[in-house]
């Protein structure tokens, strides 16, 4: 075992997860049956890593922090089915895994939203996820419209998956305590996309124009991102919106009908 190996590192995000009624809760939603195979980020100390491999098929436990890494490799060594991969979950090509695998992780805090987006990348090889991650990016994860919390966050996981919060950790569960709660979500990627869109890249085009001046009217925040008032506000009137509607306030049939509208109007960006 490494020097420093039982140390959180406050840079990496470390938070470990030490109380054992959570960590079988987790295991049960996670529903892992001996014909999964799991890939688990950010195992961290092993608290959920064990356990896992005892259900599962096989486990792949991605680590960022080389001391706990080998710490966890030396501890695997029974578990014919478990893997250590020391990595950053960010930059692992899942694409190598040659079957389709669960997730099960606890997402360090700090890159919480990158990883979330990188596996909705994967989507069509992951069968289920059940991430534990801080509470307010979970409620932001399913956000309905007409709240502060819906955005681009909510729109780009409720696209291509269906996300519930199933329930919440304390800080007191944790070492060292974060400051914050946590929530453990459960995400299922659909088969296809929430709402058929013509132009992907334009859909993504007009919501990331419009969110990034979210305290404006949708109808000016597209015109300074270069879609003219003139063909934004009758495609406002004929999606049943209002001129002066912002853009937590749009459902997401309505922004699929707002971009497949604009992709008859404009070239595609």
């Amino acid at each position: 075992m490494r020097d420093g190996a039982g140390m959180p590192k406050k840079h990496l995000g470390q938070h470990f997860l030490k109380d054992k009624s959570y960590i079988s809760r987790i295991i049960t939603a996670a529903e892992i049956g001996k014909d999964d195979v799991v890939v688990e980020i950010g195992p961290g100390k092993g608290a959920l890593t064990f356990q896992l491999a005892e259900k599962a098929g096989r486990v792949i436990a991605i680590e960022i922090d080389p001391a706990l890494a080998q710490e966890l490799s030396e501890l695997a060594a029974p578990y014919s089915n478990l893997t250590i991969i020391e990595a950053d979950a960010l930059r692992f090509l899942y694409e190598t895994i040659e079957t389709n695998f669960k997730v099960v992780a606890n997402l360090p805090y700090y890159i919480s939203t990158p990883i979330l987006f990188r596996l909705m990348e994967l989507r069509r090889n992951i069968t289920s996820m059940t991430v534990m991650l801080q509470k307010e990016v979970a409620k932001r994860i399913v956000a309905l419209p007409g709240g502060k919390e819906y955005g681009i966050l909510s729109i780009a996981v409720q696209f291509y998956a269906v996300p519930a919060i199933l329930f919440q950790i304390p800080p007191g569960a944790f070492f060292p305590v974060p400051e914050v709660d946590s929530a453990v979500l459960k995400i299922i990627p659909r088969k296809r996309p929430a709402v058929e869109v013509r132009n992907e890249p334009l859909f993504w085009s007009v919501i990331k124009s419009a969110f990034s001046h979210r305290r404006k009217t949708l109808l000016n925040s597209l015109s300074m991102a270069g879609f003219p008032k003139e063909v934004t506000e009758p495609i406002l009137h004929s999606a049943g919106l209002a001129p002066l509607v912002r853009p937590e306030e749009i459902g997401m049939e309505a922004w699929g009908k707002i971009a497949d509208a604009l992709s008859e109007h404009l070239p595609i960006p």
